[in-house]
C-alpha cells in the first residue's frame, strides 16, 4: 500500500490522508469521505472498500487518520471529540471541493453530524454505519459504575475491556468532559440534505435503538433507516458493503462547488 501524504495544520499537527480524485465520469457527483470510528483508522475494511468503490466510479474520494490515530501526529490519550471534529474539518476544507457525501462509521457517525452541524453547505448527503453520536455520555458515562466514576475522577482514567484488540481501552476524563460540549441528541438537529443510517441487529456495542433515537431526533426531510438482521457492529461482511455500495449508488445528490 503506498504511503499515505500529510496534511501538516501546525507544526506538531499533522493529519495523514489517502485522496483519489474524480475522473470524467464522476466529475458531476459529489465526493465521498469516510469518517472512521473510535481508535479505527483509515486503512480499515470499509474505508478501502469504499475507495475501490468511488475508484470504480471515478468519483473523488478522500480518507484519514484523525490526530493520535493510524498515521497521523499526536497521542490519542490526548484526543477528544471536539479534536477529531476539528481534524475532520480540516481535511474536509483544505482537501475536497464542493459538497461531500460524508460516510461515519460509529464515532465517525458523531463527527459527520458534527460537521453538518458546522458546515451543512459542504454537505451533500450523510450516511451512518452504525452511527454513534453522544456515546462518550449515553454509553461510556452512563454505564460507568461507582468506581469507575470514581476512579475516572481520581485518576483522570479508566480502563475497560476490548472486544476488538487484547489491550484495554483506556478512556479519558477530558474524553468524557469534552465530550458534553459535543453533544448532537439534546438540542435540535436540522439535515438539510439526505441521511441514511445503516445498523446491524446484532450490533452490541451501539444498539439499534441509537439508530432509532437518532431518526427521531433529526429534522430531516429524507432520513432513512435500513435495519441488517445479524450484521455486528463491524458492518463489514460482503453483504453488508454491497449494501453500503447500493445505498450510495441510489442517494440522488448534485455535485459542484
Amino acid at each position: 500500500m503506498n504511503a499515505p501524504d500529510l496534511l501538516e495544520i501546525s507544526p506538531d499537527r499533522r493529519l495523514a490522508y489517502h485522496r483519489s480524485h474524480a475522473r470524467a465520469t464522476g466529475k458531476d457527483a459529489p465526493g465521498v469521505v469516510f469518517l472512521g470510528g473510535f481508535r479505527s483508522d483509515m486503512t480499515g475494511t470499509k474505508a478501502t472498500f469504499l475507495e475501490d468503490w468511488a475508484r470504480e466510479r471515478g468519483r473523488a474520494f478522500l480518507r484519514f487518520d484523525y490526530r493520535g490515530h493510524g498515521a497521523s501526529s499526536g497521542d490519542f490519550l490526548d484526543g477528544a471529540i471536539g479534536d477529531w471534529a476539528d481534524d475532520a474539518a480540516e481535511a474536509v476544507m483544505r482537501l475536497t471541493e464542493g459538497p461531500q457525501v460524508l460516510v461515519g462509521s460509529s464515532m465517525g457517525g458523531w463527527i459527520a453530524l458534527l460537521l453538518a452541524r458546522r458546515m451543512p453547505e459542504r454537505v451533500a448527503a450523510l450516511v451512518g454505519i452504525a452511527a454513534a453520536p453522544d456515546f462518550t455520555e449515553d454509553s461510556m458515562w452512563a454505564g460507568f459504575d461507582a468506581a469507575q466514576r470514581e476512579a475516572l475522577a481520581r485518576n483522570g482514567r479508566v480502563e475497560l475491556p476490548s472486544d476488538y484488540s487484547d489491550e484495554p481501552y483506556v478512556i479519558t476524563r477530558r474524553l468524557i468532559e469534552e465530550g458534553r460540549q459535543q453533544l448532537v441528541l439534546r438540542a435540535p438537529l436540522v439535515l438539510p440534505f439526505p441521511l441514511r443510517l445503516l445498523q446491524g441487529t446484532a450490533d452490541t456495542d451501539v444498539p439499534p435503538e441509537v439508530a432509532l433515537r437518532l431518526l427521531d431526533h433529526v429534522d430531516c426531510a429524507d432520513a432513512q433507516l435500513t435495519l441488517v438482521k445479524g450484521a455486528d457492529h463491524r458492518f463489514s461482511e460482503p453483504r453488508e458493503l454491497a449494501l453500503l455500495a447500493a445505498t450510495l449508488d441510489a442517494l440522488d445528490v448534485a455535485g459542484g462547488v
